[in-house]
């Protein structure tokens, strides 16, 4: 079992809390810092657990520290973290730049320690319930709206909301960024808050990724379209849609629909499957997750370098926004 501090117990430093409560054959947690006092004295009471009386002092006591802070700190201390030798879980994005990100890299390489990045989606049950199935996206089409919510508004809506699905498509395309494209607008606060982002890559995929934080309704689906498939994914509602198509003399799995169709090239049989999801609390799973890695010294799901190339797509696609603006004004 692993000694484990949180740094940082605002709203999601809280369920972090919660989680690791609930991870106990994972970790054990020995306290958290927060540099609020009186945040401090109510969440020790709250969650039964000591306040440490600052940063330094947590990391000596423990072997894995969970930075849930404000972006603009995680450099400073996930630095601690590291050259202190110990094992970091820190919330996405990595860092606030990306010559920081790259430096985090480097520094857990050197000291050996695991680094894995709070990117929770690709532990969405409906994306988790695609095991095994063969993703070749040729295009992918993303919506993520959100209603809008005053905390996050320090970063744009790319940093805040949309590099969740640029991990996710970045994580199934095997295949360097070729080009990107994207406009955005600032409506209700100083960063953008609604962008549109076409990105293409090397092996000819496509992907299409519109994000909003000042919608009325809330929204979170991808859908991949390749050759032989098209799969649809609700990340808000925990679904997933399989439709693939087989050649006539090609098995077709029994569970599911399935109806032929004739096509220029022969019979062709459409199977669709909507998987069973299996609930689960991706926070949790997250974090137990990243206990396996460095109990059985493997690879987190979502490494130092997966954040790094999440972020600096990111910055791509913020880049491009600001050209589109800047054009726009002139």
């Amino acid at each position: 079992m692993l000694k484990i501090g949180v740094l940082g117990t605002g709203h999601l430093g809280k369920i972090h809390l919660k989680c690791i409560g609930l991870a106990q054959s994972s970790y054990e947690l020995v306290g958290f810092f927060d540099p609020n006092p009186e945040v401090a004295a109510s969440v020790a009471e709250q969650f039964g657990t000591k306040a440490f009386p600052d940063a330094a002092s947590l990391i000596d006591a423990v072997d894995v520290v969970d930075v849930v802070t404000p972006t603009t700190t995680h450099f400073a201390l996930a630095t601690q973290v590291i050259e202190a030798g110990k094992h970091l879980f820190i919330e996405k994005p990595i860092t606030h730049t990306l010559e920081e990100a790259k430096q985090l890299v480097d520094m857990a390489k050197a000291k050996g320690v695991k680094v894995q990045v709070g990117h929770v989606e690709r532990f969405n049950p409906a994306l988790l319930a695609l095991g095994n199935t063969p993703v070749n996206p040729m295009f992918i089409e993303a919506h993520r709206l959100a209603v809008f919510n005053p905390r996050g508004t320090d970063v744009s809506v790319v940093l805040d909301l949309m590099i969740h699905d640029l991990d996710i498509i970045l994580s199934l395309v095997k295949s360097d960024v070729k080009e990107v494209h994207a406009s955005g607008v600032a409506v209700v606060s100083d960063t953008v808050d609604i962008a549109n982002a076409r990105i293409a890559f090397e092996n000819g995929c496509i992907a299409n990724l519109t994000t909003s934080r000042i919608s009325l309704k809330q929204m979170r689906k991808v859908r991949f379209f390749q050759p032989d498939a098209y799969i649809s994914l609700d990340l808000l509602e925990k679904q997933a849609q399989l439709i693939r198509l087989y050649d006539q003399d090609e098995p077709a799995p029994t569970e599911g629909q399935q109806f032929e169709l004739e096509t220029n090239n022969g019979k062709k049989t459409i199977h669709m499957d909507m998987p069973e999801i299996e609930p689960v609390n991706a926070i949790k799973m997250e974090l137990e997750t990243f206990a396996e890695s460095i109990l059985n010294d493997g690879r987190p799901k979502v490494n130092a370098e997966d954040g790094y190339r999440a972020l600096q797509l990111a910055y791509q696609i913020t880049e491009a926004i600001e050209e589109s603006l800047a054009n726009a004004r002139s």
